[in-house]
């Protein structure tokens, strides 16, 4: 459950009520993934956890330290405190933020200090106050997988009920077709209730969610929509919602993946980002311009649009994500914006009148993506679109899937490998307020380049022994 605490003080009380036995702190490293350790809660020392802070070894964490300068700390945030639930034994779980022991300054290369700091450059530039997010990520939940990478082999295969080539074998008869997913009711969605109490699970340690529905592709594809909120908090939910789908699965004898594009021939999943600025309480997306937007939206667009390949390097950052990025699937490859159309890159939703609602989505991204540096690089494009009054274009109003309307426009770029080349060219604009620095930019580039793009770049693919064996 969550807790509501807002002080240190409140965590040292709810731990007293709630009979806490185990504390855990968790840090999300710089391409996404959260790690955490534990302590008992005898052990459990306030000043050390939110003030001193808690030390760990920085060179073990990927994209941190050097082991020369390995010394780290972690300082918990108490507003993120909850009791999780998926744990046999009560355990009170906090996010913490990264340090320098020796400076006591913001660790540059932790992503939620980056989050932090967009919210605070946001704020300094008199443009905004806050900046909503509501992002659609989606998943799928699979009854086996296996996966094998070897110098002499290499394999994988993935398997669910619901799968159309599981026909043929005796079983229940309700099979999805490929792209045939979208909102078919039980016995043909086989997980209702497992993501009903993914839901519960989600609501009752602290999550806003709206609804949850299967997909359009088949073998268990899923969406659950969390309510948008601020950014910071939105990117910690994320990981939070990642973290119990996968362990809520796991409880139920299956197994659930964030791995945009994990079947051939069928759609991947996206994580649709909804944003929008706002000040002193009021909405500053609504206007009379296109779509009912406000001049200052249609700028915001202009520089999501502009700088959209060097965003995709943090919000589509897998190799992976350029399985998915491919026309014919729903994946938004065109840049361009369009009220309705989901072809385009950007779409105003047009669901409601009311200025509360309006709003872009930015449908590129996917949820193998950091969220805080995902959303903080969104931000970032979108405040020097405001800034230097990009002009988004004319807006596309056909399929734009179709070649002869695809061809009036540009793509994105289509692999790991160009997105990073268009991060390294083309980012001044995460640098404004010292947001970025180019410290991490350069980390983050030279390890998905190694780690990444040449980790599949230099293995032979199964697919070529099928072409290429008896050549």
């Amino acid at each position: 459950m969550h807790l509501n605490c807002q002080t240190p003080q409140d965590v040292v009380t709810a731990i007293e009520e709630h009979g806490v036995e185990i504390v855990d702190v968790k840090f999300t490293d710089l391409f996404g993934q959260w790690h955490h350790f534990s302590m008992p809660v005898e052990e459990f020392d306030p000043e050390k956890s939110f003030v001193d802070g808690m030390g760990f070894d920085g060179s073990s964490i990927r994209g941190f330290q050097s082991i020369e300068n390995s010394d780290m700390v972690l300082r918990a945030d108490p507003t993120t405190a909850l009791i999780d639930p998926l744990l046999q034994h009560r355990t009170l779980s906090m996010v913490c933020n990264v340090y320098d022991p020796l400076s006591g300054e913001a660790y540059s290369r932790d992503p939620r200090n980056v989050a932090g700091k967009a919210m605070e450059y946001l704020k300094s530039t008199g443009i905004a106050d806050a900046i909503y997010m509501g992002p659609e990520a989606e998943f799928f939940i699979f009854d086996n997988v296996y996966y094998h990478q070897g110098r002499f082999s290499a394999g994988y295969g993935v398997d669910s009920e619901e799968a159309p080539w599981n026909s043929a074998i005796p079983g229940g008869g309700h099979q999805i077709g490929y792209k045939g997913g979208y909102f078919p009711v039980s016995p043909i969605d086989a997980l209702q209730d497992i993501r009903s109490e993914i839901v519960r699970t989600m609501v009752d340690m602290g999550l806003t969610v709206e609804v949850h529905h299967h997909e359009v592709a088949t073998a268990g594809q899923c969406e659950i929509d969390l309510k948008y909120g601020p950014m910071l908090k939105m990117a910690d939910d994320i990981q939070l919602y990642k973290y119990i789908v996968k362990n809520v699965a796991k409880r139920n004898g299956k197994t659930a993946t964030f791995m945009p594009k994990p079947l051939f021939e069928d759609n991947g999943s996206g994580m649709h980002t909804h944003q929008s600025l706002w000040k002193d309480g009021k909405p500053l997306f609504a206007g009379d311009e296109y779509a009912g937007l406000s001049e200052m939206a249609l700028h915001y667009t202009g520089g999501i649009l502009k700088h959209i390949n060097s965003i995709l390097a943090f919000a589509a950052p897998l190799t992976n994500s350029y399985r998915r990025l491919v026309p014919g699937y729903e994946a938004p490859v065109i840049v361009a914006l369009s009220a309705r159309n989901r072809s385009a890159a950007v779409r105003i939703p047009m669901y409601s009148n009311s200025p509360k609602s309006k709003r872009i989505e930015f449908r590129c991204p996917d949820p193998g993506a950091n969220p805080y540096l995902a959303f903080s690089a969104m931000l970032m494009a979108g405040l020097d679109g405001i800034k230097n009054k990009i002009d988004p274009g004319a807006p596309a109003e056909k399929d734009l899937f179709e070649a002869e309307n695809m061809a009036a426009y540009s793509q994105v770029k289509g692999s790991l490998g160009e997105v990073l080349t268009a991060l390294e060219e083309d980012h001044d604009f995460l640098l404004a307020g010292d947001v970025f620095t180019p410290d991490l930019i350069k980390t983050y580039v030279a390890y998905k380049r190694k780690e990444d793009v040449d980790a599949v770049r230099l293995r032979p693919h199964p697919q070529e022994f099928v072409m290429y064996y008896g050549i």
